[in-house]
């Protein structure tokens, strides 16, 4: 592990000193992807680039077409946050004068010369976020922007990696002055235990998710009780009110395992009031899957007029949630061993289906190893979202690949449990033909 960070420390080294000279009277392109890790990844490189007093431009993106790629301006230098990796051949192909690449995806190609990339993926499937790489690469242009040290772990929670910390990323919570406890690992854990309970989506609780009467039968059968009318947060329950409360959790969702459901708890100083990660990290997605990535980038910055908005939006955000997840029992399913395929055409938005996949993917309600990919419509487009359910199984990114190929279709992006890709409503039977037949085919392979 030591050798693989010393790669990366030396690599964010030698590419800082490049980009610091390149960017000399220069104007940069900034383009990021839309979730919370590249909004989180936006906003430290926009805090490292306003101390340089360097002139940019920002532009926050659903996923990185060919077309984008083209669209971009030749004359700038072009830096891609969170993304890019599995875009290389088509960056090259658009002549770009200077491309910069800060991410923690699957590389698919060789690097072009006029690339200059920084990504754990080439010495080791080391588990970082790209907010973690951005911020590591900006504390190297200057110490001083450790203050936004906290962005990056709102970028890792944002990427589900905040269960397994290595070194790399132990580095960067010491850097961020965040407060860590052992707890139950629903969020939000500093507001009322009701409330957390009903909207709670990570991890679905059959019966409780959604339902304000299964919320208090929990809690009932929990031997929990309002004080003064009023439930506790769940960060003020003593050890023995977690104890009672997993044990009732657990006879909900028998499957669940009492490892899923304990974890790190992080706070962190927002807005001056200390604040579970994992709550700001979803009001920073919400907002950008409502087309509100100004807004979601403005929260990460801790500006006082995001702050509202951002909160009726991730209000808004958890009712859909909650909505998706009760459509997914009446959507169009195609099951076998070891996967699942749920087409919900347009009773699911898009921008919330990787989400809902994600959820369904933590629940416990399936097998270990199950793979499950969901289709959504986006406008005449699909938006593709496939995960693991745990780390082990297929690799989804190749899966998606090995069919989106056969079909003369877009890049598929994210990683080895988790991936995605677009594809056209005309294609939709082909696609849902050719990907039952690809997993039938892994499971007979295995």
């Amino acid at each position: 592990m030591s050798e693989t960070i010393n790669k990366l420390n030396y690599e964010i080294s030698r590419v800082v000193e490049l980009f610091l000279d390149q960017i000399k009277d220069q104007e940069i392109q900034i383009i990021s992807h839309f979730d919370t890790d590249g909004i989180s990844s936006a906003a430290i490189m926009v805090s490292c680039l306003k101390k340089l007093d360097q002139r940019f431009t920002l532009r926050i993106i659903k996923n990185l077409s060919k077309e984008i790629i083209e669209s971009l301006s030749k004359e700038k230098i072009t830096l891609f946050l969170d993304l890019a990796s599995g875009s290389l051949e088509q960056i090259k192909q658009a002549n770009l004068k200077k491309v910069f690449i800060l991410d923690h995806h699957e590389i698919t190609s060789e690097i072009p010369e006029n690339i200059e990339i920084v990504n754990p993926e080439i010495y080791d499937k080391h588990k970082i976020s790209a907010s973690g790489i951005v911020y590591l690469f900006c504390r190297q242009i200057n110490e001083q922007n450790k203050d936004v040290a906290k962005l990056a772990i709102l970028g890792m929670v944002g990427d589900s990696l905040e269960k397994n910390i290595p070194e790399l990323n132990h580095g960067i919570l010491q850097d961020s002055d965040i407060q860590r406890k052992k707890g139950i690992t629903i969020y939000p854990s500093t507001r009322p235990l009701n409330r957390t309970l009903e909207f709670c989506s990570e991890p679905f609780i059959p019966g409780v998710t959604g339902n304000m009467q299964g919320v208090i039968e929990l809690l009932r059968e929990a031997g929990i009780r309002p004080e003064e009318g009023k439930y506790k947060n769940l960060i003020d329950l003593e050890d023995e009110e977690i104890e009672r409360l997993t044990t009732s959790i657990m006879l909900r969702n028998p499957k669940m395992k009492n490892k899923e459901l304990i974890g790190d708890i992080f706070l962190i100083k927002f807005f001056g009031k200390l604040e579970d990660v994992r709550e700001i990290s979803a009001k920073i997605n919400a907002c950008s899957r409502f087309g509100q990535s100004a807004v979601a980038l403005q929260l990460c910055l801790e500006s006082s007029s995001a702050k509202k908005k951002a909160e009726s939006t991730h209000a808004k955000y958890r009712q859909l949630l909650l909505a998706g997840l009760k459509e997914v029992e009446n959507s169009e399913k195609i099951q076998g061993e070891k996967f699942l395929i749920i087409n919900a055409k347009d009773k699911i938005k898009d921008t919330i289906i990787g989400t809902i996949t994600s959820i369904l993917s933590h629940s416990s309600i399936y097998p270990e190893e199950t793979t499950i990919v969901s289709l959504a419509y986006d406008k005449e487009k699909i938006k593709i979202s496939a995960r693991n359910v745990g780390s082990k199984g297929r690799n989804v990114r190749k899966v998606l690949e090995r069919v989106i190929k056969s079909m003369g279709g877009e890049e598929v992006g994210g990683h080895e449990f988790a991936a995605g890709c677009t594809i056209t409503q005309e294609q939709e039977q082909e696609f849902l033909e050719l990907l039952k037949k690809s997993l039938e085919l892994q499971v007979v392979k295995i």
